[in-house]
């Protein structure tokens, strides 16, 4: 009997030993297993305290903690601090910082990636369609209005028949989608509350109109496409909760407006910006960006502008290629916005490019200096030899690079008929060559060709001696094969681009910064 009660006392001193900050489990090597087993369905963030956007998370990572804790609910979310349980970090492919990942049922393999928006509700809700069924049955008008008020968005299928084609067609669209709950009732009172006289389809919302209702065949695809189109606000503030949503949804043209919320007319451009923005609903998403706030600063860097230089407006596809487009007037008006957005819709605009002036001296120096407007003259001369690094000067490897490229040139600064140049890639861009990483090392060989080949062999004197030599031959690719393409999400300033993000030094462990 005592050895029984020995035993049932080490098990609980085992399982105390995991602790919790703010209702969210603290992990580590030593209790991971143990925790899977106590907490079947549990969310785990691994992160390293040093990361802007694993901070920025935590508050609302702890309000979700709460919530479902306050219901009563077997999910439970949990941080691992992985710069100090590298093992864990390890086994599980972390690369970046925050990496999130949900375990199901108390197995160790194959964790789902979490894949929804950073708020405690988008967090609650993909928790709960990843560990219940699709859609919830609402047996009465109490639990519609509670469905309602505790989501910011939620979809409500009205069928007097479960079994019907329609009902299974919204069951199947509720299961493609994780991070809005769905429900259906066949209860009169519910069909009275909410005005609806036949078997339909509700999207509520609190923002914009506050409901949607569903008008067409009900199938999969429509009913998704009718979700998708109406459950983001007309105007969307770019922030790191909403990053998630902006670039993981299927509407790929973005118009952008950079304005500072401090602004006196900010409401009054909103407004128009709003105004323009119903006219194109489900085909082009509207967002704002507050120009002030030093996290944004990267993104304006990337469309080239500055913060006296707004309020200004941007045109974006995140297509296989990312195109920018400007407008031809700065005027922020509902007239000239859709003006604008007309002429992208029918195929009219041309993309824009940007560069910064031909520095006088760009060919004094050993390495030449290249923008967009001298760069078609100098790569594409049929008799050079032109070996370019495109670089950023945030870039921790460009840094690193620059003494070594520096001896390049001076290696061929008296050839006849070889090159080493470089582009600042933040301040230009050229239609020939799409710039993914950095740093980017592209060869343009002499000749008519317009031949392309990415330089992908070992970055030492040695190694680009070779390459030059050999003529682009020896670690060379040709252009195309480079894999560190850009993602949507890139824009994000959670992927790669400060010192908070991805590696330690801010940086991919392949020796290339995303751009």
């Amino acid at each position: 009997m005592l050895k029984f009660l020995l035993i049932c006392t080490l098990a609980v001193a085992s399982r105390a030993e995991i602790a919790e900050e703010e209702d969210v489990l603290v992990l580590k090597k030593s209790n991971f297993d143990e925790a899977l087993k106590a907490h079947p369905n549990i969310l785990v963030e691994f992160y390293a305290p040093w990361c802007g956007h694993c901070k920025a998370l935590a508050p609302e990572y702890a309000k979700a903690a709460g919530m479902l804790k306050a219901e009563g609910s077997d999910i439970r979310l949990a941080k691992v601090d992985a710069t100090e349980e590298t093992e864990l970090a390890q086994e599980y492919g972390v690369r970046g910082y925050p990496t999130i990942k949900f375990f199901k049922g108390g197995e160790k393999e194959s964790p789902k990636e979490y894949s929804a928006g950073r708020q405690a509700d988008d967090i609650v809700s993909w928790l709960k369609k990843r560990t219940g069924p699709a859609v919830a049955t609402l047996a009465g008008v109490t639990e519609a209005e509670s469905l309602i008020a505790d989501n910011e968005v939620a979809v409500i299928g009205f069928f007097k028949d479960a079994e019907s084609a329609g009902a299974k067609a919204y069951e199947k669209a509720a299961e493609a989608i994780d991070d809005i709950p769905f429900a259906m009732t066949s209860d009169d009172a519910v069909y009275s509350k909410f005005e609806v006289s036949k078997d339909s389809v509700v999207l509520f919302k609190k923002f914009d109109e506050g409901r949607n209702t569903f008008d067409g065949e009900l199938t999969k695809e429509k009913l998704l496409a009718f979700v998708k189109a109406n459950q983001l606000p007309l105007v969307i503030e770019f922030t790191e909760q909403t990053a998630p949503k902006i670039f993981g949804g299927d509407i790929k043209s973005h118009i952008l407006m950079f304005l500072p919320k401090a602004a006196s007319d900010f409401q009054d451009k909103m407004d128009q910006f709003k105004k323009a923005a119903e006219g194109f609903k489900g085909r082009i998403l509207f967002i704002f960006i507050d120009s002030d706030v030093d996290d944004n600063q990267r993104i304006l860097e990337f469309f080239g502008l500055k913060k006296e230089e707004c309020p200004a407006i941007r045109l974006i596809t995140l297509e296989d290629e990312m195109t920018k487009y400007k407008p031809d007037s700065d005027s922020i008006t509902a007239e000239s916005i859709t003006e604008f957005c007309t002429l992208f819709t029918e195929g009219k605009l041309k993309p824009h490019l940007m560069s910064q002036d031909i520095p006088e001296d760009w060919d004094k120096n050993p390495v030449r200096v290249l923008v967009g407007k001298n760069f078609e003259e100098v790569a594409f001369d049929p008799t050079k030899n032109v070996f370019v690094e495109f670089y950023a000067p945030w870039c921790g490897h460009c840094k690193q690079l620059a003494p070594i490229w520096e001896k390049l040139g001076e290696k061929y600064k008296d050839s006849a008929d070889t090159i080493v140049a470089k582009m600042d890639s933040t301040a230009n861009e050229i239609e020939a060559v799409k710039v993914h990483s950095f740093p980017t090392l592209k060869f343009f060989p002499a000749g008519e060709e317009r031949k392309v080949i990415d330089y992908n062999g070992e970055r030492t004197l040695e190694g680009f001696t070779k390459f030059l030599e050999s003529g682009g031959k020896e670690g060379g690719a040709p252009a195309g094969d480079d894999d560190d393409d850009l993602d949507a999400e890139d824009l994000d300033v959670d992927e790669g681009q400060d010192e908070d993000s991805d590696g330690e030094d801010g940086t991919d462990d392949d020796g290339h910064d995303e751009l």
